[in-house]
């Protein structure tokens, strides 16, 4: 527990790769972020074709919008990561690059993840989603 989070796997659900089935946060305020895109300050995509590349940036990016609100990794309640991409061994790195990353402990909460045909910029191969609750 962290605060008023706490996470559950109930033993009647399969075991997980580091996410809980349940997040529940007693009361308070939330953040709601914007899906963290892998674009840099000047609005320009890093690493075009490089799927890491693209997760630290998104990683680094989540970091500085959960820090402006005084979050942190460790409080958010809720994530969706978005991959553009069908194969299982791809989305289970990007999983494992996305936990080891600067904002691994946001993974360890309700997660969700999902490949799909395509995100908003050319050339963008990931987006995270992320829902936090703030500290007192």
């Amino acid at each position: 527990m962290t605060g008023q989070i706490t996470r559950l796997n109930p033993p009647q659900l399969h075991a997980t790769p580091g996410y809980h089935h349940i997040t529940v946060v007693e009361a308070g305020r939330t953040a709601h972020l914007a899906g963290q895109c892998p674009l840099d300050a000047a609005g320009e995509l890093v690493g075009p074709g490089d799927l890491d590349a693209q997760i630290e940036q998104v990683a680094a990016n989540a970091l500085t919008a959960l820090n402006t609100v005084g979050a942190g990794p460790e409080h958010v309640v809720r994530s969706v990561i978005y991959v553009v991409s069908d194969d299982g061994p791809v989305l289970g790195a990007a999983w494992r690059r996305l936990t080891s990353s600067v904002i691994g402990p946001a993974f360890t909460t309700a997660s969700t993840l999902l490949g799909v045909a395509q995100l908003g910029f050319s050339g963008q191969l990931v987006e995270v989603d992320l829902t936090a609750t703030l500290p007192h």
